[in-house]
C-alpha cells in the first residue's frame, strides 16, 4: 500500500533498509549465537544520524517523530529484531526525558544521545512487579540534596551497556503507585551495579540484565518531573513507545514473509514450485493481509501521536497487540512453509520466530494491553452518556 510518505520519510526508510541489508544481515547470525551487544551497529546508526531522528533540533536532533522512528525500527527488524533494539530500547529510555525532562536535563543528556555517543535504558520491571507494575519495591529515600536508591530491576533491555537509565522507584511506600518517582541514573554512579546477563530464547543480539542499587546516591536534580509522578512518567512513555514495539513486530513479520515467498518460489516438490500449490498460496496471502493491516494501524497511530493528540494509550496498545500477534502467527506459518529446513539454523526463519515472541510480552503483555483498550472503551462510553 502507498502510505503517502513524504520525500524525507522515504529517504529515512531507504537509509535504514540499506543499513539493515548491508551492515546487519551479514552479522545477525553471529550476534544471535554469541549474545554480544552490537556496538558496531550502534556506531553505524550514530554515523547515519539515526539516533538523532526523534530528538528535537534544539538539542542536536533532527526533529522528526514517532512515525519516522517506527519506520526505521521496522526496517532494521525486518533483518534482525534483536539488533534493532539497540535503537528501539534506547528510544524507550529517552522518551521520559523528552516528555518530562527539565530544560537543564534535556541540555545535559539529549545532545550526546542524539549523536549516538550514549544510549539509554528504561527500568520499571522487578522480579515481583511485571504486569503488576505498582508492586515495585525499589526505593528512593531523600537525604538532603540527594536520593538514595536501593533495590533490583529485572529484565532491563540495554542493561549494562547503556550509560543512562530512567529508573522508577518508590519515594513514599505508603502511597503505593502514587508514591513512585522517576529518576535519571548514570551508569558509573557509585552503588549502581549490574546482575546477571540473561540467556534468552530470542532477541539474543540485545543485552538484558538486572540493575542493582545498593545505597546508590543520585543528585536531587536527577528526578524527572516531581515526586509521585513516576507512574505517570512510565505510562505516558508507553503511550508513545508501544508503536515502536509494534514496528519491531511488524518488521520481523515482514522479513519472515519475504523469506517465505522467496523460498516458496525456489523450492520444488512434485516437479512444481511449492508456491503453485493453493495451500501455500493462501498461507502467504493471509500473512500479507495481516502485515498490511498492522502497518496501517501503526502508521495511523504514529501520525496521531506526532500531531500532538493526547491520550493515545488505547491506540498505542492496539498497535502493540495486533502487530505482535501478527508477528507470532506469521513467523510460525512462514516456518511451516519452509518445512524441515525452517527448523534449522541455516535459515533465518527459526530466529525470527524466536524474536517475535517477546513482542507479545514486554512493555506490557498483550493481555494487559487488552485491559487498557477495554478500560478506555468503557470510559469513552461513560463520557458520551454524561
Amino acid at each position: 500500500m502507498d502510505y503517502l510518505l513524504n520525500e524525507e520519510q522515504l529517504m529515512v526508510r531507504d537509509l535504514a533498509r540499506k543499513i539493515a541489508q548491508e551492515k546487519i544481515k551479514p552479522v545477525r547470525a553471529r550476534y544471535d549465537e554469541t549474545e554480544e551487544f552490537p556496538w558496531e551497529i550502534v556506531k553505524v546508526l550514530a554515523k547515519s544520524d539515526i539516533y538523532a531522528l526523534f530528538i528535537p533540533e534544539e538539542y542536536g536532533g533532527l526533529g522528526y517523530g514517532t512515525l519516522e522512528l517506527s519506520i526505521v525500527v521496522e526496517e532494521l527488524s525486518r533483518v534482525c529484531g534483536g539488533i534493532a533494539l539497540c535503537l528501539a530500547a534506547s528510544a524507550l529510555g529517552t522518551f521520559p526525558l523528552l516528555l518530562f525532562g527539565s530544560e537543564n536535563q534535556k541540555k545535559k543528556y539529549l545532545p550526546s544521545l542524539a549523536r549516538g555517543e550514549k544510549i539509554t535504558g528504561f527500568a520499571l520491571t522487578e522480579s515481583a512487579a511485571g504486569s503488576d507494575a505498582a508492586a515495585i519495591q525499589t526505593t528512593a529515600v531523600k537525604d538532603k540534596d540527594s536520593y538514595i536508591l536501593n533495590g533490583t530491576k529485572q529484565w532491563i533491555t540495554n542493561g549494562g551497556e547503556a550509560q543512562i537509565y530512567t529508573v522508577i522507584a518508590l519515594t513514599d511506600k505508603k502511597k503505593g503507585a502514587r508514591g513512585a518517582s522517576a529518576f535519571i541514573v548514570e551508569k558509573d554512579t557509585p552503588g549502581f551495579t549490574f546482575g546477571k546477563k540473561e540467556n534468552k530464547l530470542g532477541i539474543r543480539g540485545s543485552t538484558t540484565r538486572e540493575l542493582v542499587f545498593n545505597d546508590c546516591r543520585i543528585p536531587r536534580e536527577n528526578i524527572l518531573g516531581k515526586e509521585g509522578m513516576g507512574f505517570i512518567v512510565a505510562m505516558k512513555t508507553f503511550d508513545v513507545s508501544r508503536p515502536g514495539v509494534a514496528a519491531q513486530a511488524l518488521g520481523i513479520a515482514q522479513g519472515a514473509l519475504d523469506a517465505a515467498v522467496d523460498y516458496a518460489r525456489s523450492r520444488y516438490q512434485f516437479e512444481k514450485p511449492i508456491s503453485s500449490f493453493q495451500a501455500i498460496g493462501h498461507m502467504l496471502a493471509d500473512m500479507a493481509i495481516q502485515i498490511e493491516a498492522a502497518r496501517s494501524l501503526i502508521y495511523a497511530t504514529c501520525r496521531m501521536i506526532d500531531s500532538g493528540k493526547k491520550n493515545c494509550g488505547k491506540e498505542a496498545a492496539a498497535c502493540k497487540v495486533f502487530a505482535s500477534d501478527t508477528a507470532m502467527k506469521v513467523t510460525v506459518d512462514a516456518l511451516q512453509v519452509f518445512g524441515g529446513y525452517g527448523y534449522m539454523k541455516d535459515y533465518p526463519i527459526e530466529k525470527m520466530m524466536r524474536d517475535a515472541k517477546i513482542t507479545q510480552i514486554y512493555e506490557g503483555t498483550n493481555q494487559i494491553q487488552r485491559n487498557i483498550i477495554a478500560q478506555n472503551l468503557i470510559r469513552e462510553a461513560a463520557r458520551k452518556k454524561v
